[in-house]
């Protein structure tokens, strides 16, 4: 048992390192997009992205294809920290499952109530409820060791349990168009990669192959395809290895090699793609529009609330206990850090219109409510500790 929980820590760490290096090329990668989509090369950048292969433009490639294997890490990551690592017990899911659902509830509500005059605005309720795991440990890391160890503990479970609950949001309220034929080979496919796990095939290249198949059902079949990739997650094998499979868990051994791919490659390409939105025109009366004001609202108030009343209550209320060492204050940082919501926000905002004038005003949106967070979170983490009083 000893030497299970040394593994699993071992793990963690090591996804926390590629989230938190990962995260500052992801930062610079949005920068670079914002600088093109405002500079003498904005025609080339708008046109890079919307050059056609195979039928589909290179955006749609990027963000169906290549974000599928983002969410497919993301799937094996939270089945495999709820199998061995920081959420294999209730006791240690309790705190990020309560604040992860608090800072979405508040966010999507803070929303809604600002855009409840403009109807056509309400599909991007969804927006704000989503944390950037990279960006946000990529700003925490910038603490180092000022920062107690459990704090990026419960950062990272936080965070994982929230694009837990994006996922879940993408696959019920962003389906549209669904064809039953397709949903009907995409169901088959995922019965056989069932099938595959419980007979204990150990080897990936069955797993891959019906994955690639899931992925093809599920572009078409109006559920976004990238969810493709948290059903495979679900489906791989998460015990330990067999002789013929001496070097770890298929499902530890595509971490391994795909993990940093996705870290280092798939998000900033991501970020550079969708950053970009040209700021010709942008003042102080677009941020306060009903779409932009709502995410920004959301991202940056909405979070804290949902997330620090969740807090005082599941520990006011027994339900779960704070990160050992954290101080209110730090936890607060915290809570302001997961207004970060870049990456996913972005992505819901995608799904959720289809016009490009609302995808502007939700990129803007989404850019300044997670900058606003960043740097309120940092200065935050900067005063000096109190202790935790617990109540």
């Amino acid at each position: 048992m000893p030497s299970l929980i040394k593994r699993a820590r071992a793990n963690f760490n090591r996804f926390a390192e590629w989230q938190i290096s990962g995260g500052l090329v992801l930062m610079a990668a949005a920068a670079l997009g914002m600088v093109m989509a405002n500079s003498a090369f904005a025609a080339f950048y708008d046109q890079l992205f919307h050059t056609k292969i195979a039928g589909l433009d290179v955006l749609h490639w990027i963000n169906d294809g290549l974000m599928a294997l983002f969410f497919l890490v993301v799937g094996l990551e939270i089945k495999r920290e709820m199998v061995e690592g920081e959420l294999d017990s209730w006791p240690r899911r309790a705190l990020p499952l309560i604040a992860a659902f608090g800072g979405m509830v508040a966010p999507a509500l803070i929303f809604l109530a600002i855009n409840w005059q403009t109807p056509e605005n309400w599909r991007g309720w969804a927006v704000p409820t989503a944390t950037d795991i990279a960006f946000a440990l990529g700003v925490l890391a910038l603490f180092g060791s000022r920062v107690p160890h459990s704090l990026k503990i419960f950062l990272t479970s936080l965070a994982i349990m929230d694009d837990l609950g994006a996922i879940l949001i993408i696959a019920v309220f962003y389906a549209a168009d669904l064809s039953g034929a397709a949903l009907g080979l995409a169901a088959l496919t995922t019965a056989a990669l069932l099938a595959l796990n419980w007979y204990g095939v150990m080897r990936l290249g069955p797993y891959l192959v019906l994955g690639a198949i899931l992925w093809l059902c599920m572009l078409s079949s109006g559920i976004h395809a990238t969810l493709a990739g948290v059903v495979l997650a679900m489906t791989i094998p998460a015990g330990a290895p067999n002789k013929a499979e001496p070097n770890g868990s298929p499902l530890q051994r595509i971490l391994d090699k795909l993990g940093p791919w996705v870290a280092f490659a798939v998000l900033p390409i991501f970020g550079f793609a969708n950053a970009g939105v040209s700021l010709a025109g942008v003042s102080l009366d677009t941020l306060l529009l009903p779409l932009p004001l709502g995410v920004i609202a959301g991202l940056f108030f909405g979070k804290q609330i949902g997330i620090m009343a969740s807090v005082v209550l599941a520990n006011r209320t027994g339900l779960a206990q704070l990160p050992s060492g954290a101080t209110w204050r730090e936890i607060y940082g915290v809570a302001l850090l997961c207004g970060i919501g870049f990456t996913m926000s972005l992505f819901i905002g995608l799904l959720a219109f289809d016009d490009l004038a609302r995808e502007s005003m939700t990129k803007i949106g989404v850019l300044t409510g997670s900058l606003l967070s960043a740097l309120a979170g940092a200065a935050v983490l900067l005063w000096r500790k109190q202790p935790v009083t617990p109540a």
